[in-house]
């Protein structure tokens, strides 16, 4: 008998926030050393950079001791860089030349030199409060040597790449747009400001560049059209949310070498799997008003940016993604509750001169030895409390640009106005309602007009918004007493959630991070009984099969559930060693559809996106063993010598004894070898290899039904209801490879096609 599964709901606040690693360890300077094997490098970057931005080859490059050999490394920047300037900022690739290994998964470094930054600080500690609200890339400082000299103190910047979308998106085979003009400098004029031209994307190629491997060009120009013309229908093609959360953080902090700036640049798009292009900032280094210019009139005054307009650009076409969300007036109520949030969380508290102040402990005795810093070592002493003059004109002290910024932007009628207040957010339903129940959510909201539900069932989903209620027919309570409700089906083993209000005036978010935080119920579920859920598949050789989210081979283990509901791996160890029975635990919330499958990764990587154990399979033979947390084996398997690129599975799928197959990852078990039910019956195929088609013969047996599958179990052609003993099947539209054709389901045949 199958039994019932429950979940048990946890009311907890889920944090998105990307998790600190050691490369970008705020309490520790990286050491970078660069060896050239010609003392002539700097010119030879310079050339490289004038030329056609291609990468020098350094003979090593060492960090934090580890060494890398035959590594490229280039200038980057535009007003950081300088042919002039002995400190200019570096982007080093490992990978350029040779494929090296990583450094603690990262293989792209992007080094800044600070030249407007007294403070050393401003790139590390916007990015440090940006997490807070949005996804955005690490950051923290590296002492950088060349040839043995000491060439200074840089910011070390998490590179956006597909490594960061697989951290935050969980893919990264979507468009990426990186949003900078390609004529650069003080006269740049080719804005990437998302105005739309017209449907020729030539138009866009000095703006914007495509970095994803399949082009992009139709997508961004959708996206521009539909922001221009019709911005109603601008939910379907652009995540609102963190685009008004980039929005608010560069007006908050005067970081205005931005999308809110002269130049509208700085800042990415990543078009996900459901279509939505999702914003992400990028190069703060001139956070904190050291870049004052708006695109209009002269550079602003530090007076002139304590005092920035929260509504700067609303009413400016040539910034239509600002023009057209603040004339939305709930986008805008947003917006300004984004700002509030802020301003509340990290410039009221103090919080943000604690932080700078803990970072420039740490790296304080690097700043002094700095032979080649912009500024003196005093002015970085004084850089939150004094401005100063360099870079490109006068740099405002920190705390003296937002300690002003924050008495300003609380007298503005926007931050005036009384949003509404939300208490009580709660879930109805027990401590264990059912899967595929109804849940309600309730809040105590006041001083409102409208009350919304945003909910998703994973981390890379989008939220769904739903209007609550205080009718006293949603779980609400009685009509009229200030309590909302709405409900969903508890469908997934997790559903994260917030509330938003709004009123005329303002809006509120419950919690205030949302949609980068959320309130989050969790599935817990029974645990499985033996034989509900089995080790189904394993290929412990994988040279040339396939690839996991980081493009690579590696050993794969995979799960079939036999029941026909929903199971969950929550309670659930997997191991190599009998011995070692609790040798990995897997991931809270994890489940396997009904009759699904689930595999896992065994590569001892788990800071790569999807699912990864810690330890790998041995070719020459070794155990796997799935079990409770109770110490029940659900299923085991021991395997001797394998062959590469050949799985080892159960056949018949889910139930058979193990034998060597073609994989079948996450899909059906089937043979390459004829396989038939019925000896007596005897199918030919013809020619085999074949080029385009192929004949499937039987004397005494009609043809009904053919399928054919590639060697990963996929259906690539269904025909049926054919009667007849001879029949001709056309392989025009298949690449060359090995395919298995199943004929009336009764026999399963290897064929080539070339």
């Amino acid at each position: 008998m199958t039994k019932n599964i429950f979940l048990s709901a946890l009311f907890t606040m889920g944090i998105v926030s990307a998790q600190a690693q050691n490369f970008y360890d705020l309490n520790t300077v990286q050491r970078i050393e660069i060896t050239f094997s010609s003392s002539n490098w700097d010119y030879r970057l310079d050339t490289a950079n004038a030329g056609d931005d291609s990468y020098i080859m350094a003979s090593t490059v060492v960090i934090n001791g580890t060494s890398f050999d035959s590594v490229g490394v280039k200038y980057k920047g535009n007003s950081s860089y300088s042919a002039n300037r002995v400190k200019n900022p570096f982007h080093i690739d490992l990978d350029a030349f040779k494929n090296n290994p990583k450094y603690l998964g990262y293989t792209d470094i992007k080094l800044g030199n600070g030249f407007s930054d007294p403070s050393f600080v401003r790139e590390a500690l916007g990015y440090k409060m940006l997490s807070n609200y949005m996804h955005c890339s690490q950051a923290n400082f590296a002492m950088v040597y060349v040839n043995g000299a000491y060439l200074g103190l840089y910011s070390n910047a998490e590179a956006i790449n597909k490594k960061f979308m697989d951290a935050h998106f969980y893919e990264n085979d979507g468009v990426i747009v990186k949003c900078n003009p390609r004529q650069t400098g003080m006269g740049a004029s080719a804005l990437p400001n998302l105005t739309y031209f017209s449907p020729d994307s030539t138009q866009y190629y000095t703006r914007y560049e495509i970095k994803s491997d399949n082009g992009g060009w139709g997508e961004l120009l959708q996206l521009c059209d539909t922001l221009n013309n019709t911005p109603a229908a601008l939910d379907r093609v652009l995540d609102i949310d963190r685009a008004l959360w980039m929005l608010a953080f560069n007006n908050v902090f005067v970081n205005l070498d931005s999308y809110t700036g002269a130049f509208a640049q700085n800042y990415y798009l990543y078009q996900d799997r459901h279509g939505l292009f999702n914003s992400i900032v990028w190069d703060l280094n001139m956070n904190f008003g050291a870049f004052g210019m708006t695109g209009s009139g002269q550079p602003l005054t530090v007076t002139q940016m304590q005092q920035l307009s929260p509504t700067l650009h609303s009413a400016n076409a040539a910034r239509p993604l600002i023009q057209k969300l603040l004339a939305n007036g709930m986008y805008k109520r947003m917006y300004i509750a984004h700002m509030r949030t802020m301003l509340s969380e990290q410039i009221a508290t103090g919080q943000y001169v604690t932080d700078a102040q803990a970072m420039m402990a740490v790296i304080d005795t690097a700043v002094n030895a700095d032979p080649n810093k912009f500024f003196t070592y005093t002015q970085f002493q004084n850089s939150l409390t004094q401005n100063n003059t360099g870079g490109m004109g006068t740099t405002p002290g920190i705390s003296v640009l937002m300690s002003a910024r924050n008495t300003y932007l609380l007298g503005t009628t926007e931050f005036q106005q009384t949003p509404p207040a939300i208490s009580n957010v709660a879930h109805l339903g027990g401590t264990t309602p059912l899967l595929n129940s109804q849940v309600t959510i309730t809040a105590a909201v006041s001083n409102t007009n409208a009350v919304y539900l945003g909910y998703r069932y994973a981390a890379n989903e989008h939220f769904t918004r739903v209007a609550m209620f205080d009718d006293g027919q949603h779980g609400d309570g009685a009509a009229g007493d200030g309590v909302y409700g709405a409900d969903f089906t508890l469908s997934q083993a997790q559903v994260q959630y917030y509330i938003y209000a709004d009123n005329a005036n303002a809006g509120m978010f419950s919690p205030q991070r949302a949609e980068h935080e959320y309130y989050q119920i969790n599935a817990s579920f029974n645990s499985a009984n033996v034989g509900d859920i089995v080790i189904n598949e394993l290929m412990a050789i994988n040279q040339s099969t396939i690839q996991d989210a980081n493009l690579q081979y590696e050993d794969w283990i995979e799960l079939h559930n036999r029941t026909n509901v929903v199971q969950s791996l929550d309670g659930l160890y997997l191991t190599d060693n009998f011995s070692n029975m609790q040798k990995w635990f897997f991931p809270v919330g994890l489940t396997i559809p009904a009759n699904g499958y689930f595999t896992i990764w065994a590569d001892e990587d788990s800071s790569q996106a999807g699912t990864h154990c810690n330890f790998k399979l041995g070719g020459t033979g070794e155990q796997v063993m799935l079990s409770t947390s109770a110490g029940v084996i659900l299923d085991s398997i021991s395997y001797g010598q394998q062959v590469a690129d050949i799985s080892y599975g159960r056949y018949p799928n889910g139930t058979g004894n193990f034998v060597a197959m073609p994989p079948t990852y996450g899909a059906m078990n089937v043979l390459t070898a004829v396989s038939t039910i019925d000896k007596n019956i005897v199918y030919q195929l013809f020619p085999n290899p074949n080029k385009g088609a192929f004949w499937v013969s039987n004397e005494t047996e009609a043809i009904n039904e053919i399928e054919i599958f590639n060697i990963y179990g996929q259906k690539l052609l269904h025909q049926q209801n054919i009667s007849e003993n001879r029949h001709y099947v056309e392989t025009n539209n298949l690449p060359t490879g090995l395919y298995l054709v199943s004929i009336n389901r009764q026999a399963t045949v290897k064929i080539v096609v070339e």
